[in-house]
């Protein structure tokens, strides 16, 4: 049994680690700046001990770390800047150096490494090269596209009314992983540290083009869905950065080795794109969204 710190255990990526952790029977820390949300109360009952810890200060990760055998970090450019997640990896990076942790499993972004241009890409290849450097054991694993943005934010604004709007074209393929596969591989990798020890890894599960997608989710929902292509010089305005992702998607792709993840590691129980959208609750998702006051 190990004890396994575990950051943004409140969120999707975290989450998922910190239940797969605890299904196999480990001691998991969830670390989180909010110990008193609900979230977290949720890990507390599944078995996790949940520890206050903050990447802008310092002294709450020495002590959330100390004693971990191993560390699970993820870091988001998002409620910030890529400026803010290079340096916040880092110090992450250095508190496990300082705790003497025997094993860092950090998530980045597939094709991170790949000079692909996209802002939230190179801070996490930045955070990776210091792990590299650190003398640490580490293993990197880089999720390509989340099935679970699917269920949330635009999208579903979209698939309210009948619409899968996404800035790519119809017949591009994109390889996608649910938050729970991300979880489970990383809870292998951290199981098994002498297999995956100075590995990086891109996972995916699936691989479908908007069109596919579209047609699956009329299945999943049981409503009429098309696929509508969002004019990239729209997405600028709200987000460069992921104006940069989507280009990189429809002219270089995300190429994953999927059939090879599932010889080589079928434990990871990987869920295509249609087993996911079968399992989410789309009467309550698409329910009229609240208006606003």
């Amino acid at each position: 049994m190990l004890t396994i710190a575990v950051t943004g255990a409140t969120g999707a990526q975290g989450g998922a680690t910190a239940r797969a952790l605890l299904a196999a029977g480990h001691r998991v820390r969830a670390l989180t700046r909010r110990p008193a949300s609900p979230a977290a109360g949720t890990l507390r009952g599944l078995g996790a001990e949940v520890r206050r810890a903050d990447f802008d200060d310092l002294a709450s990760l020495d002590d959330a770390l100390d004693g971990a055998d191993s560390l699970f970090a993820v870091t988001t450019p998002f409620g910030a800047d890529t400026a803010v997640e290079a340096r916040q990896g880092r110090t992450i990076v250095d508190a496990a150096a300082a705790a003497g942790l025997g094993h860092v499993v950090l998530t980045s972004a597939a094709h991170a490494d790949r000079g692909t241009g996209v802002p939230h890409y190179e801070s996490k290849y930045l955070v990776e090269q210091h792990l590299r450097a650190s003398g640490l054991p580490w293993t990197v694993i880089a999720p390509a596209a989340f099935m679970d943005n699917y269920a949330g934010g635009w999208t579903l604004d979209g698939l309210r009314d009948g619409t899968f709007a996404w800035p790519m074209p119809t017949d591009r393929p994109l390889t996608l992983i649910p938050a729970d596969d991300i979880g489970a591989f990383a809870a292998l990798a951290l199981q098994r540290r002498d297999e995956f020890t100075g590995r990086r890894i891109d996972i995916a599960s699936d691989e479908l083009t908007p069109g596919q997608i579209a047609k699956t989710l009329t299945t999943a929902t049981g409503r009429p869905v098309t696929h509508q292509e969002v004019p990239l010089t729209y997405v600028r305005t709200r987000s460069a950065d992921l104006a940069a992702m989507f280009e990189y998607f429809t002219t270089s792709g995300l190429d994953v080795d999927i059939a090879g993840l599932r010889r080589d590691c079928p434990e990871v129980g990987w869920h295509s794109f249609a087993e996911w959208a079968d399992a989410q609750d789309w009467t309550t998702l698409l329910a009229p969204a609240p208006a606003r006051q």
